[in-house]
């Protein structure tokens, strides 16, 4: 193949990928609930199948998990939804509170010889701004919510379609034993990093509620949840999910507590990050450290909050998928990590 045929093979496809993430980020209305239905049905299926093994018909086996996820959401929701209301009411109050505290710390800085102008200060760290920020964030939590009926019920259909799936790819593929094997591939990987993160996402968040309520801090359980749930985002979803907590023991008790708060946080990652995620989950992702900061810029830009939580898992369905072909295997091996295994070799049909 001659170099211009190269060159513009390779315009294509760039081309070709500009216009999909183009149409990623129009679609995000449509695509986000789509990957949070395909998320928790993807968790769902191990139960889902365990109950029809012991003989329970696929319909009310569906039925039993959709109401499992009926009460766990309505746990969820009922707490998150009063603590939101609670929480916005009282913003107007903490920003006030914050404003205040911030004087009296400047005060101090400046009784010990820091001469820092509130001015500046203002100009690039705002008070009553970083609360507008805190609680927006949570409204555009709450606004996942809306969607609540519309992911279960997708939830619902996928399922009930789970059990045929692979018969229907089988008779659809035109190589079913190669394609089968990069599937089970794809979902074996994504269940078994779901199934560990949840439960050391779940450890996490429980840690945090105990140290808030300890230290008597408001809204205790909302930033354990949002602690759970940033814990999915890699790298910096637990710094994120300190930040509204650390303010708010800030605003309460004033820098002392705010930082046993933050040390407390760090604590708690420490534990659950560098020292009981790699023994837990090992070398299983197998994406660079780079690859999964990027990604999560990425996934973020295109898909928003919920890009940055399916960031990892996407990412390793691209990997994987590039790992499948012979010409795109390259590209799949940049993705990951020098000590992870070899992928396989594959073979063109």
């Amino acid at each position: 193949m001659s170099s211009q045929a190269t060159g513009a093979r390779i315009l294509l496809t760039l081309a070709a990928f500009v216009i999909v993430v183009a149409g990623l980020r129009e679609a995000e209305a449509i695509i986000v609930p789509f990957l949070l239905s395909a998320l928790v049905a993807m968790i769902c299926t191990p139960p889902l199948f365990w109950l029809q093994r012991k003989g329970v018909p696929t319909a009310l086996s569906v039925l039993i998990i959709v109401g499992a996820i009926m009460v766990i959401g309505f746990i969820f929701g009922t707490i998150i939804g009063t603590s939101l209301n609670s929480f916005a009411t009282n913003a107007p109050t903490y920003q006030a509170r914050l404003k205040e505290e911030t004087a009296s710390l400047l005060g101090w800085l400046q009784g010990h010889g820091v001469d820092i102008s509130m001015k500046v200060l203002n100009d690039y760290f705002d008070p009553s701004r970083a609360m507008q920020m805190i609680t927006a964030s949570l409204k555009q939590l709450g606004g996942v919510l809306t969607n609540a009926f519309l992911i279960l019920i997708t939830v619902v259909f996928i399922l009930l379609e789970a059990s045929g799936l692979p018969i229907k790819l089988r008779q659809a593929l035109g190589n079913p034993d190669e394609s089968m094997r990069h599937f089970k591939k794809i979902t074996e990987n994504v269940k078994h990093y779901l199934a560990l993160k949840t439960l050391l996402s779940l450890g996490t968040g429980i840690c945090v509620t105990i140290l808030l309520l300890i230290l008597g801090v408001d809204y205790a359980v909302l930033w354990g949840i949002i602690a759970f749930l940033f814990n999915y985002v890699p790298n910096i979803g637990s710094i994120i999910a300190s930040v509204p907590a650390v303010l708010l023991a800030f605003i309460q008790f004033g820098p002392g507590k705010a930082t046993i708060v933050a040390g407390g946080y760090l604590a708690i990652n420490m534990l659950f990050g560098p020292v009981i995620e790699p023994k837990v989950m090992g070398r299983g992702l197998g994406l660079s450290t780079l690859v999964v900061f990027l990604s999560l810029v990425f996934w973020g830009w295109v898909l928003g909050p919920v890009g940055m939580l399916l960031s990892v898992v996407l990412t390793m369905i691209v990997k994987i998928a590039l790992e499948s072909r012979k010409d795109t295997r390259w590209l799949g091996i940049l993705l990951g990590n020098p000590e992870a295994p070899e992928p396989v070799e594959v073979e063109e049909s």
